[in-house]
C-alpha cells in the first residue's frame, strides 16, 4: 500500500521557490493551458507520457479538432482514434482513452470526474496521471509523481535506488505529498514538471539556474548524474518476422487489421508470414491471391520497450485480377499516393514508403 494522502502544509520554502521560478521561467503558453478543462488535461496527460511537449503539441492540436470533447471522442471509431494517434507510439494509450471516454459518457453522463479516485478507477490513467487532472482542471490537492517530478525528488533528496522498486517509490510519494502545497496547486504541479523537462533534465542539468540548488543533496554532494539510479539494464530480446508487402499493379498495398491487444494493438499493418517459407502457397492458403515475389529486402529492426523486432519485409505482386476477393473487414487494400485515414503503426507506413521508393527509382 501507498501511504495515505497527508495533511497540507503551508506554503513550504521548497513550493515557494519552485512558484516563483515558475512565474518568471515556466511554461504558460502550452495548447491545453488555454481554454483548460479536465478533457483537455486528461488527453494531454496520457500524450504526454513517455512523449516530449514538443511531439504533443501538433497530435494535440489535431485531436481537439476532431474530438472536442469527451462525448465526441466517446462516439468517435476507434480507428479514427488511432489514426489521429499514429506516430505517437504506445498505442495502447489510445484505446485506453477511448475506452475512458465510452466510460464517462456511460457512467458519468460525459461529464469528467473531478475526484482523483474516479479517475484512477478509468482505463489508462494512474495515480499520477489522476491527480495531474484534478490539480490543474480543478485546483484540489493531489501530489503528482511522474518521471520528471521523480528525477526532481531523487536529487533533491538524495533518495538512492530505482524508482521503479516500490521501497524507493513509497519514499518519493512521501516527499511529493510533503512539498505539495495547498494553494496554486495548478501552477505548482506545471511548475515541478516544467522544472524536471527544461532544467533537472536527465543528462546535463542545468543546476546552476535551479531554484532548489540551495538545498538539494545530489548538487551538494555531486551525484547529479547518478540520480535517479536506473534500471538495472537487461539484454532485449531480438524478435524476427517476415512482413509480406503484397501490391496491385495500380500500386495498392494490402493491409491487415492487427487484434486488439499486443504490439500494434487494433493498427493496420502488412501480412505476417510466420515460419512458412513458401509465400505463394501461402498467399494463396491465407489471402486467396496468386502471387509473385518482386524482391526481398533489407532487414529493419524497430525497438520496443522491452525488445527488438527485426522485419524482413519481402515485396510481393499480384498477377492476377484477384484483388478483390481477399477484402474483408480485417483486410484492405491501401494506396500509399492517396493514403485512407487508418490507424497505421508509423513503422509500418515508414517501411511502406521506402519500398515504394525504392522499387519505383
Amino acid at each position: 500500500m501507498l501511504p495515505p494522502r497527508p495533511p497540507s502544509p503551508d506554503l513550504a520554502p521548497f513550493a515557494e521557490r519552485l512558484l516563483a521560478w515558475f512565474d518568471d521561467h515556466g511554461r504558460h503558453d502550452l495548447p491545453w493551458q488555454t481554454d483548460r478543462s479536465a478533457y483537455r488535461v486528461w488527453i494531454s496527460e496520457i500524450m504526454l507520457q513517455q512523449t516530449q511537449v514538443t511531439t504533443v503539441i501538433p497530435y494535440f492540436e489535431r485531436f481537439m479538432t476532431s474530438f472536442p470533447d469527451v462525448s465526441a471522442l466517446a462516439a468517435a471509431p476507434i480507428d479514427e482514434v488511432l489514426h489521429h494517434w499514429s506516430g505517437l507510439g504506445y498505442y495502447a494509450r489510445a484505446r485506453n482513452l477511448h475506452k475512458a471516454a465510452c466510460a464517462i459518457v456511460a457512467d458519468h453522463d460525459g461529464v469528467c470526474p473531478d475526484e482523483a479516485e474516479l479517475w484512477e478507477s478509468l482505463p489508462g490513467v494512474g495515480r499520477s496521471t489522476a491527480a495531474a487532472i484534478v490539480a490543474q482542471a480543478f485546483g484540489k490537492r493531489e501530489a503528482i509523481l511522474d518521471g520528471n517530478v521523480k528525477r526532481v525528488l531523487a536529487r533533491y533528496h538524495g533518495v538512492r535506488g530505482w524508482p521503479g522498486q516500490r521501497k524507493v517509490e513509497v519514499q518519493l510519494w512521501e516527499h511529493a505529498w510533503a512539498h505539495t502545497p495547498q494553494e496554486r496547486l495548478c501552477d505548482y504541479t506545471q511548475a515541478i514538471m516544467d522544472l524536471g523537462a527544461t532544467l533537472c533534465t536527465r543528462s546535463r542539468p542545468r543546476c546552476a539556474e535551479c531554484p532548489l540548488r540551495g538545498d538539494c543533496v545530489a548538487l551538494a554532494e555531486g551525484t547529479q548524474d547518478e540520480l535517479p539510479e536506473r534500471k538495472p539494464k537487461k539484454d532485449k530480446p531480438v524478435r524476427t518476422t517476415t512482413m509480406l508487402l503484397v501490391r496491385t499493379d495500380d500500386g495498392e498495398v494490402l493491409l491487415q487489421q492487427r487484434p486488439p491487444s499486443g504490439i500494434w494493438g487494433g493498427l493496420w499493418s502488412l501480412p505476417e508470414l510466420g515460419d512458412e517459407r513458401d509465400i505463394k502457397q501461402w498467399c494463396r492458403d491465407e489471402l486467396q491471391l496468386d502471387v509473385e515475389v518482386s524482391a526481398e529486402h533489407p532487414v529493419m529492426r524497430h525497438t520496443f520497450s522491452h525488445f527488438h523486432l527485426d522485419i524482413t519485409p519481402v515485396a510481393v505482386r499480384v498477377t492476377r485480377d484477384n484483388a478483390g476477393a481477399v477484402e474483408d473487414a480485417a483486410r484492405v487494400w491501401y494506396n500509399p499516393s492517396a493514403p485512407a485515414a487508418l490507424g497505421l503503426a508509423a513503422p509500418i507506413s515508414k517501411l511502406i514508403d521506402q519500398i515504394s521508393q525504392r522499387d519505383s527509382s
